[in-house]
């Protein structure tokens, strides 16, 4: 299971409902079942996706959020709602903002941080959208369409009235480093969010 993910674990209360919203293979939700007896469900777009999740026990909807959105959930469904790297993806990442928060008391959400020191050089130095393993497409094919920096997702926490209960910053293997701490919104090339109302 990636570093993140374990991360996520740590955060996520045993016998609590959760829904992953855009839950990948199942790999989270199998193992937040298995260790951490959680009920919950997975949503996901791709078909061998919802395939592997199926082998592996998850129960799964396929769902495209970013065209239906979470209504066909009641408020208060869900003790969690988690979203790794999939927000910077959506049409309009804080409305389902909103709409998790709305479903569940707590929220976890992961994202790339465009103000990683390397994304800044990459750009100072050829002047063009870079690429990297966080983010691998070109400016034309990329599915991250809102891009955004630690700075800006606190900031629009702020503005909603979000508080955050736990932030961690981690680099492109996963690993919370002490030397991120110092300068997270420089240093740190992914964030892991978990936030309340």
């Amino acid at each position: 299971m990636r570093a993140d993910l374990k991360i996520i674990e740590q955060w996520v209360k045993p016998g609590s409902r959760v829904l992953d919203v855009g839950c990948g293979d199942g790999t989270l939700l199998q193992h937040l079942q298995e260790n951490k007896q959680v009920k919950g469900y997975g949503l996901e777009i791709s078909a061998s996706n919802i395939t592997s999740c199926i082998n592996k026990g998850v129960n799964v909807l396929e769902q495209n959020v970013d065209e239906k959105g979470l209504s066909n959930f009641q408020s208060n469904r869900f003790d969690t709602v988690i979203m790794t790297q999939a927000l910077q993806a959506l049409r309009q990442p804080d409305v389902m903002l909103d709409e998790m928060l709305r479903l569940g008391k707590e929220c976890i959400v992961t994202f790339p941080n465009f103000a990683y020191w390397r994304t800044r050089a990459y750009l100072m130095q050829k002047g063009r959208m870079p690429i990297s393993k966080a983010l691998p497409y070109t400016w034309y094919n990329t599915p991250n369409i809102h891009l955004c920096t630690f700075k800006d997702f606190e900031a629009l926490c702020v503005q909603k009235n979000i508080h955050i209960l736990d932030r961690t910053v981690v680099d492109k293997e996963h690993q919370d480093r002490w030397f991120i701490h110092m300068w997270p919104n420089m240093l740190g090339e992914i964030a892991i969010y978990r936030v309340t109302r």
